[in-house]
């Protein structure tokens, strides 16, 4: 999913040589990417709303979960009483996720979000998987309403794609997000030793040496990235360039900079770096290889997030273990997961808010 990729300009010549161009041009998009931040993440406004208009409000909400690259890969269907999540196969990624695991993980995001909160505006969700009618069913009931924190954690929640400050989570801490992101189907391992730390690292550069090498995997990845503001507001999806830190340039010039610079012994060297920034690593494994489970594995790691969120705890995905297919079993036995599938794998620690990435309008998503 859930997809963790940045370019990075890794030598002082670089920076400095885009330092000078990026003065040149992009200041432009800046005001209304802001604007738009300000106006995607952000709680409900007060007032009088009608069933529909309470329904698209949770609709909103639903849509800031995360989605792999940003693809915001659902449609969502109002009906009485209920809002179905159905899978937008036309946002699909199949050089990152040929199974659709990743798609089927936002799907169960979007779930989560939606039944937190449509119980602080006083409903109910029951959430099923309709495997024939591939459909995720949130049912709403009339019940007490309650402001969860990870209600309130939604619009803060992000996947800060930078360093960490390195230091360990009290177990308080960590007992929470293993209450939060672990179900019956769901095995949630984390990982706090530095050993262990280190094996999933070498999982992690075998992972992306093998992706950096598939033309498909970076032709695919380079459709979702946004080098600038104005980029991001028009599309509203994807990956904006900056939200990893990188500096915002336009569509001309930051396509051949992602060639020339996005390279094997960069990403390696950046994802060493902020692997062993991290508090620990998270590691989601579901019970079956099916979409069923692939929707729980999204509502338990959405849980996880929000609640990280609440604690003031950053998280980023580190996804190839589980995205190369040839080191998914390899990987699994590494880390001890039995019959369990490994289906995300999420590095946590506290650090700096990063830019934050912007959503489509409700009526785009809407069926």
């Amino acid at each position: 999913m859930i997809s963790r990729r940045h370019f990075s300009l890794s030598t002082a010549a670089a920076v400095g040589g885009l330092s000078g161009l990026q003065a040149c041009a992009p200041a432009s998009g800046v005001g209304s990417y802001e604007q738009a931040v300000a106006e995607t993440w952000r709680h409900g406004r007060p007032g009088a709303a009608g069933a529909a208009d309470l329904q698209r409000e949770l609709v909103r909400y639903a849509t800031l979960a995360p989605s792999s690259h940003n693809t915001q890969c659902w449609k969502f269907r109002l009906a009485e009483r209920a809002i179905h999540i159905l899978p937008d196969l036309s946002r699909r990624c199949p050089a990152v996720d040929p199974d659709d695991h990743h798609l089927f993980v936002s799907l169960g995001c979007a779930a989560e979000n939606l039944v937190h909160a449509a119980l602080a505006h006083g409903l109910k969700g029951e959430v099923d998987f309709d495997a024939a009618a591939t459909v995720v069913r949130v049912r709403l009931e009339p019940a007490p309403a309650a402001a969860s924190p990870l209600f309130q954690a939604i619009p803060q929640r992000q996947c800060t794609r930078g360093d960490y400050d390195g230091q360990p989570l009290s177990p308080q801490d960590l007992a929470l997000l293993q209450q939060a992101g672990s179900s019956p189907g769901v095995q949630l391992s984390l990982l706090t030793e530095r050993s262990a730390m280190e094996r999933v690292l070498d999982f992690v550069l075998q992972g992306n040496a093998a992706q950096m090498s598939d033309p498909a995997f970076v032709d695919e990845l380079k459709v979702w990235i946004r080098f600038s503001g104005s980029d991001a507001v028009r599309s509203g999806d994807g990956l904006y360039a900056a939200s990893s830190g990188s500096p915002p340039l336009p569509a001309w010039l930051g396509r051949p900079m992602f060639s020339l610079f996005f390279t094997t012994h960069g990403e390696n060297d950046k994802y060493a770096r902020q692997l062993r920034s991290s508090a620990g690593i998270a590691v989601f494994a579901g019970a079956a290889a099916d979409a069923v489970h692939w929707v729980e594995v999204g509502r338990c790691y959405e849980r996880f997030a929000l609640q990280a969120t609440a604690l003031g705890v950053r998280n980023a995905m580190l996804n190839q273990p589980v995205e190369v297919t040839a080191l998914r079993a390899p990987f699994a036995s590494a880390m001890g997961l039995g019959t369990g599938r490994p289906d995300l794998v999420v590095r946590f620690g506290r650090g700096p808010e990063m830019r934050p990435s912007l959503r489509r309008p409700v009526q785009a998503v809407l069926v």
